[in-house]
């Protein structure tokens, strides 16, 4: 697996942590699965901004979240 750099793995870190902060726990397993997938494709294309990162994690939690209903 490819290693980030330290700012993108905060980035990334922190993307994740932010769209599922309002999670018992932080949300199960597979939802966090999901979102850290979306997440890692965006890296792997280039874009790795918190900003660009957060709204993709929050996307990708609120799709995740409703096809879990």
């Amino acid at each position: 697996m490819k290693r980030f750099d330290d700012r993108t793995t905060a980035n990334l870190d922190v993307a994740l942590e932010a769209a599922c902060r309002s999670l018992p726990n932080g949300g199960d397993q597979a939802l966090r699965k999901k979102v850290a997938q979306r997440l890692l494709a965006s890296v792997r294309r280039g874009k790795a901004t918190l900003g660009v990162l957060s709204k993709i994690a929050r996307t990708a939690f609120h799709e995740a979240a409703r096809k879990e209903r």
